[in-house]
């Protein structure tokens, strides 16, 4: 897919995050547009993946590791083909497969239940060394952190397993969009050079804008150097929206109807 085309799906993805929240009433907008460029160049050009055999043995593997930034997840599964987009409209509601955070035996393309932050990452290293070390295949494994989440110590212990084992085939990534529920990083736990930090524990570090796709599609494509790779993405959360970038509040509160005309007539207008 060329960057017109993929720019063009995140515009629909964006629209499809705020319809799928304000429909609800409930969701966590603005981490999940802050992921928009990283999650949908992984699934419409990097995964091996194929929507018709979600559970094929030799796919590539995703992990929300930030888990409430479903409604991003969803929206890129939806447009890539894993199920009906009608099914947005149930998103959050009882007995649906959208649930607020991903639910792996529910939801067609998701690779692992989330929501318990800072337990993704060790899931994944979990994938990683059995792709590795027991089926010897050539599977990848990708996993999206928050930066808040990173104040989870789980987060480091993982960290240290992946270099300890060689887990060249996991990359991580870090949506670094400089906000938590609470507030900033800095106000509610400092969290240093992500750099250095990831660095020190082994892995080929990666740096760059997040939101832009031709910075995201080429640190996805570059060599690990036989390490776990992490990639650090600078994000605007709320990203596309001129009253929800930047912003706190808009980590998990929907948009109401007044809000979600506003929403869509200024991704309408980016296009």
């Amino acid at each position: 897919m060329d960057i017109a085309s993929l720019k063009q799906t995140c515009r629909t993805v964006r629209r499809d995050i705020i319809n799928m929240t304000a429909d609800a009433a409930s969701g966590h907008p603005g981490g999940s547009l802050s992921a928009v460029e990283i999650i949908t160049t992984l699934f419409f050009e990097k995964m091996n993946i194929d929507p018709s055999d979600p559970k094929k043995k030799d796919r590539d593997r995703f992990v929300l590791s930030k888990g409430h930034a479903a409604p991003c997840y969803y929206a890129v599964l939806g447009e890539r083909g894993f199920f009906d987009k009608e099914e947005f409209k149930n998103f959050r509601q009882l007995h649906s497969f959208l649930q607020g955070h991903p639910d792996a035996k529910k939801c067609p393309g998701v690779d692992a239940s989330t929501g318990s932050l800072g337990q993704g990452i060790s899931i994944a290293v979990g994938m990683a060394l059995g792709a590795k070390r027991l089926d010897h295949s050539q599977v990848k494994v990708y996993t999206l952190l928050g930066d808040g989440e990173l104040q989870e110590g789980q987060v480091w212990e993982a960290s240290m397993a992946a270099a300890n084992y060689g887990l060249d085939n996991l990359t991580v990534i870090v949506d670094n969009n400089g906000l938590q529920i609470d507030g900033t990083n800095d106000e509610v736990m400092k969290l240093g050079s992500l750099r250095d930090k990831f660095t020190a524990f082994g892995f080929h570090v990666l740096e760059i804008d997040g939101n832009d796709l031709e910075q995201v599609s080429a640190a996805l494509d570059a060599p690990s150097e036989g390490k776990p790779k992490c990639i650090i993405a600078h994000t605007v959360k709320g990203k596309g929206v001129s009253f929800m970038e930047d912003q706190v509040g808009w980590h998990g509160k929907a948009p109401n109807e007044t809000e979600r005309q506003q929403a869509l007539r200024e991704l309408e207008e980016e296009a």
